[in-house]
């Protein structure tokens, strides 16, 4: 009679156990999506699906009261070839970004440079300047921006020219000028930029024989033109879905001979008072589409002319 060894059972290698106070990592996760969820929920209900919805009723014959009408691409045909003032709200909000993001900016820069040569009073002329910034976008400001531009107003008084907002073709220039005076945020990161640039640069180009206004535009427009980057396409942004100073120095109509009709003026009108929500979501998506076109553009453009510091090392 034979006999067949039997393998003795092979002991398993314990799990090695968790270290003292660390949790596991499924543990983990899940109480960061506890303490992620309130966004989450906020970014599904209050952004995600408020913009399906408006991108379902660009498609529609929606006047708020009666169920939405699918009309599948009408609204976007209508809006390019039938709509003589859409275009003209196009026309005038290019006009607008065009004149009022330089100007502001250059403000923005120009006194940027005089607050940091400044070693007296600095904090307090920074919060005086950024001031306008908190107190420009609300309506009470843009009405008494609306009467010093009036006829009779402090501009009047004062040049002679009679009311900027009566006239068609200084209107839209009253406008401007409210962004422009909000300078504030954009100055406040361009002394942030300029307080990082190093001395040794300034010095080293003094001692090449560079003047100021070379220092300028060899030093300070180089290294600095990361954050001019950044400010750039934050204010065109912002320059595209300008509202209140319009509405309010327009009186809400974009007059005079809608020289004012900016584009969110114009998708306000038609979608609450003349109640056609589903031409005015259509104009937000057009509005959206333009605004990533324009923000592409820059990105592509500013390889260019945009000079990192951590590229030199490379």
């Amino acid at each position: 009679m034979t006999t067949t060894d039997i393998p003795a059972p092979t002991a398993r290698t314990p799990r090695s156990a968790p270290a003292p106070g660390k949790r596991p990592r499924r543990e983990r996760e899940g109480a960061a999506w506890v303490f992620l969820s309130p966004w989450v929920l906020g970014a599904i209900v209050l952004t995600l699906l408020p913009m399906a919805v408006s991108l379902y009723l660009s498609f529609t014959d929606y006047d708020l009261f009666t169920p939405p009408k699918w009309v599948g691409l009408r609204n976007y045909t209508q809006m390019f070839t039938e709509d003589p003032r859409y275009w003209r709200s196009v026309v005038t909000t290019l006009t607008y970004v065009v004149v009022a993001v330089p100007l502001q900016l250059a403000l923005a820069l120009v006194v940027a440079l005089a607050l940091k040569g400044m070693r007296r009073g600095k904090a307090f002329y920074r919060s005086a300047f950024y001031a306008p910034s908190l107190l420009g976008a609300s309506m009470s400001i843009a009405l008494v921006w609306r009467a010093v531009f009036n006829d009779g107003g402090t501009v009047d008084n004062l040049f002679g020219t009679g009311g900027w907002v009566n006239k068609p073709g200084w209107a839209l220039l009253a406008v401007a000028l409210l962004t422009v005076w909000q300078f504030g945020a954009p100055m406040v990161i361009f002394l942030a930029g300029l307080q990082q640039i190093p001395a040794e640069l300034y010095e080293a180009a003094a001692v090449d024989g560079a003047g100021q206004w070379r220092q300028f535009l060899s030093v300070t427009v180089p290294m600095l033109s990361p954050v001019l980057f950044f400010n750039l396409v934050l204010q065109t942004i912002q320059a595209f879905q300008v509202f209140t100073p319009a509405f309010a120095v327009s009186a809400g109509k974009g007059g005079p001979a809608d020289s004012t009709l900016v584009y969110t003026m114009y998708l306000y009108d038609r979608g609450f008072v003349a109640s056609h929500m589903g031409y005015a979501s259509a104009m937000a998506w057009v509005l959206l589409a333009v605004i990533g076109v324009v923000t592409a553009v820059l990105f592509r453009t500013s390889r260019s002319w945009v000079f990192y510091a951590s590229e030199g090392d490379r």
